[in-house]
């Protein structure tokens, strides 16, 4: 059996083959990540004289190895994909030198695969890549919406400072009309008989004659002061923001499309919607890598950290070394978890009962949840809450 460890970067890649015995194979070489690049390391392969029985190996590096990760798969090579954290706990436990370059790395690597069970890569994992791409970006996007939002209400407070509260601090269809088709007090106060009409019919008859009136008197009274440089930034911020809306609606719909048809069993669970099942398919990818829901909870980084020693024995926070993104859509079902599934609710107030603030008893929920989908999916079942308790 020969080990291949490759220490990925970004222009070129760095290997190292060994066999099982942990003798040099090959001296680290690099190849570059181009197409010459890909040729050289697979004729190097298939040059090897065992090369039916190649084990390869590289750390989790975001982008830089998908590309070889393809390559690999067409030339029918199986490859693990592993967390940086393990290797450097590896070489720490190897030795005390703090020596680093590429070769080494990816003589540790190799080295590393000994140690290790070698569960290849699923076929089709490209598919789960880029589905796990755009959910991602349809996250980013929406931070970057409420940050637009943060900026609005910021200039607002400058230029009329009354016009948020008067929405109840809400940029809904009407106050954006609003901002848009007017933007400054003075333009508001000016408002006429056709102008509230528009509003009404825009807002289904919500907005009265009285609000109408209300906030034309406050434009005229405000205490904000606008000028040419203020409205400029409303107006930027106002494009910014609905370019943003549009490009995540556009975004939502493609992923609502594409987690219909992959149709995962937890999506039966009441609390959980497309959009949130997009995030845990695109994160946790196959779950039939995981031998039990321990794994995936440590892959969410959501597993308490432990602490033992002769003379204590504690329980720690959670470590948080996993993926941040599955952490980040799991910890935002919590809510809709309690609201819809009376089950969780409960799970929900008995931790509460003991004492458990709410992220911690929110955490335990999580918890929850992943042993369900767990069992959903080893099963090929949907959920039934009167066989959860």
């Amino acid at each position: 059996m020969l080990l291949v460890g490759i220490d990925i970067s970004k222009y070129k890649h760095d290997c190292c083959i060994i066999n099982s015995d942990g003798v040099v194979i090959r001296e680290p070489f690099s190849f570059k990540n181009d197409a010459d690049g890909f040729a050289l390391f697979l004729y190097t392969l298939n040059s090897l004289p065992d090369s039916e029985d190649i084990k390869i190996g590289f750390e989790s590096t975001a982008h830089y190895a998908l590309n070889l990760k393809l390559f690999l798969e067409k030339a029918h090579y199986a490859f693990i994909e592993f967390n940086p954290v393990l290797l450097a706990k590896f070489n720490k436990s190897q030795s005390l030198k703090i020596t680093k370059t590429d070769a080494i790395d990816c003589y540790s690597i190799a080295r590393w695969l000994c140690k290790v069970e070698f569960k290849p890569h699923t076929s089709g994992f490209y598919h789960t890549y880029s589905f796990k791409s755009l959910t991602r970006l349809r996250e980013t996007l929406v931070k970057q919406r409420s940050f637009y939002l943060i900026k609005i209400t910021n200039v607002l407070d400058v230029i009329f400072p009354e016009f948020k509260p008067f929405f109840n601090n809400r940029l809904g269809a009407t106050a954006l009309y609003l901002l848009e088709n007017y933007g400054s007090s003075e333009k508001i106060s000016r408002m006429n008989s056709a102008s509230y009409d528009y509003l009404r019919k825009l807002s289904c008859g919500k907005f009265s004659i009285q609000k109408f009136i209300k906030l034309k008197e406050l434009a005229t009274n405000t205490v904000g002061e606008s000028n040419e440089m203020f409205l400029m930034q409303l107006n930027s911020l106002l494009s910014l923001y609905r370019q943003c809306v549009s490009e995540i609606e556009s975004i939502e719909f493609q992923i609502t499309k594409l987690i219909n048809n992959i149709n995962p069993h937890y999506m039966t669970i009441p609390g959980i919607g497309p959009l949130s099942a997009a995030g845990i398919y695109a994160e946790f990818g196959d779950l039939s890598k995981f031998n039990l829901p321990a794994q995936m909870l440590s892959f969410a980084g959501i597993e308490p950290g432990y602490y033992q020693s002769s003379t204590s024995e504690h329980g720690g926070h959670m470590v948080k070394r996993g993926s941040s993104h599955l952490r980040y859509t799991l910890m935002n079902l919590c809510i809709p978890l309690i609201q819809y599934n009376y089950v969780f609710a409960a799970y929900y107030d008995k931790k509460r009962s003991e004492g458990k603030p709410h992220r911690v008893a929110c955490s335990h929920l999580v918890k929850k949840l992943i042993r369900v989908i767990y069992h959903l999916e080893m099963n090929d079942i949907d959920f039934d809450s009167s066989k959860l308790c």
